[in-house]
C-alpha cells in the first residue's frame, strides 16, 4: 500500500503546483473584451474538455521560471530548435493565449484550438508546405501538414495577423462557421464567465472513460472506496478548475455541478473525509519525523486552509473544494528530491537484500 506521506503529496501537491502558477493573474478592464470569453465562444460547444491558458499573464510572474523546473527545456532539443529557426515562432516567447477544445468523436478524440500571439505569415506557411498542402475554405487559405510525433495531420488557418485556428480533425468547419446560439454553447459560456478572471482554467464534462478511470486510483486512503468517487463523479454534469491571486497566496477552486442534491451532499462528505484523512496522516508522529520541516509546514498550511462548500444555483447544485496556496508550498516542492527517503535506493536495496537473505536461508 502507498505510504500515507506519499499519497498526501499525490492528492494535494500536484494541484498546488498548478495553482501557484496562477499568481500572474492580470485583471482586464471592463471596457475591453475579455480574451477568455471571446476565444472559448468560438470553440465547438460540444467539447468534453475546454482548456484556457493566458501565457502573456503568466509570463509576468517570476513563478513561471520556477515551474519550468518541472519540465525539460524544449530549447535543448534539436528538432524544436530547427522548428524555431525555420518558422520564427517560439512557443514560450511568442504564444500569448490558447483556448483548446477536446471533442469525443465516433472513432477518436479531436482537438480544436485558437491561439493568439506573434506569427510569421510567410515562414510558417512555407514550413507547413514542405510536408503538406494548401486549399481554399470559406475565403481562407487553409494549410494541412504533418507534425512530428503526431499520428494525424494538423490543419490550420490564419484568421488574422495574430490569431490561428487549428485542429487534428478532418477540417476546421466547426470553428469557421458562425457561432450560433445553442443550449450547449450558452451552458459553456455561463461557466466561462465564472472563470474568465483566471489566466488558466479547465472545464470538463465527465465522460464514461474518465469516470471509469477513477476506479484505478491507488492513492485513496482507507475508508474511502474508489467506487464511491466513481459513482459520485458519474452524476456530475460539469467539473471546473480555476484559481485567482489572494494577496501573496493563490486561491484554487475545484467545483463539481450536478442536478442531484443528494449526490452533492455525498460528494461534500467524501471530500471532507479526504481532508480529514490527510490531516490525520500529517499528525502521525512517524510521518512527521520522516518529513522535512519546511515540507511539513507547507502541507499543514495548505490543509489548514482547505474548505469544502456547497452551492445551490437553482437547477444545479455544486460542491467546491477551496485551497489557499502559499508561496512556501511551491518553494518546498521545488526543493524536494526526486525520491523520498522512504524510496531511497539504499533502503530499497537493503530490503531486497534482506529478503533474498531470508530466502537463501530457507
Amino acid at each position: 500500500m502507498m505510504p500515507r506521506r506519499k499519497w498526501v503529496w499525490v492528492a494535494v501537491g500536484g494541484a498546488a503546483v498548478v495553482a501557484s502558477g496562477y499568481a500572474a493573474y492580470r485583471q482586464y478592464s471592463r471596457t475591453r473584451p475579455i480574451p477568455a470569453i471571446e476565444l472559448v465562444s468560438k470553440l465547438p460547444p460540444d467539447a468534453t474538455t475546454v482548456i484556457y491558458v493566458d501565457l502573456a499573464a503568466l509570463r509576468q510572474s517570476p513563478l513561471l521560471a520556477g515551474l519550468r523546473a518541472f519540465a525539460p527545456s524544449a530549447q535543448t532539443e534539436k528538432e524544436y530548435a530547427d522548428f524555431v529557426r525555420d518558422s520564427g515562432f517560439d512557443f514560450e516567447r511568442d504564444l500569448d493565449r490558447a483556448a483548446i477544445a477536446l471533442v469525443d468523436g465516433s472513432t477518436a478524440r479531436v482537438a480544436y484550438a485558437l491561439v493568439e500571439g506573434r506569427f510569421d505569415r510567410e515562414r510558417i506557411p512555407a514550413l507547413a508546405l514542405k510536408s503538406g498542402k494548401k486549399q481554399k475554405q470559406g475565403g481562407y487559405e487553409v494549410f494541412t501538414t504533418v507534425v512530428s510525433g503526431e499520428e494525424r495531420p494538423v490543419t490550420f488557418v490564419f484568421l488574422n495577423k495574430g490569431r490561428i485556428a487549428l485542429t487534428n480533425g478532418p477540417d476546421l468547419e466547426p470553428m469557421l462557421a458562425p457561432s450560433n446560439k445553442t443550449p450547449a454553447r450558452e451552458e459553456l459560456a455561463e461557466r466561462v464567465k465564472r472563470l474568465a478572471g483566471s489566466p488558466v482554467f479547465f472545464i470538463l464534462r465527465p465522460s464514461g472513460a474518465a469516470v471509469s478511470g477513477l476506479a484505478t486510483w491507488p492513492w485513496l486512503p482507507r475508508g474511502i472506496r474508489s467506487e464511491q468517487i466513481t459513482a459520485l463523479v458519474a452524476q456530475l454534469q460539469w467539473i471546473s478548475i480555476a484559481a485567482r491571486p489572494d494577496g501573496e497566496r493563490t486561491k484554487m477552486v475545484l467545483e463539481g455541478e450536478s442536478l442531484s442534491e443528494d449526490a452533492m451532499r455525498q460528494l461534500a462528505s467524501t471530500l471532507e473525509s479526504l481532508l480529514l484523512a490527510a490531516r490525520m496522516a500529517l499528525d502521525d508522529p512517524k510521518v512527521r519525523a520522516r518529513m522535512d520541516p519546511n515540507e511539513y509546514a507547507a502541507l499543514a498550511d495548505l490543509l489548514k486552509t482547505a474548505e469544502v462548500m456547497r452551492l445551490d444555483r437553482g437547477e444545479t447544485k455544486s460542491v467546491r473544494l477551496i485551497l489557499s496556496v502559499g508561496p512556501e508550498l511551491l518553494a518546498t516542492l521545488l526543493r524536494r528530491p526526486t525520491q523520498t527517503p522512504a524510496e531511497a535506493p539504499s533502503e530499497a536495496h537493503g530490503k531486497k537484500t534482506g529478503a533474498a537473505g531470508k530466502r537463501s536461508k530457507k
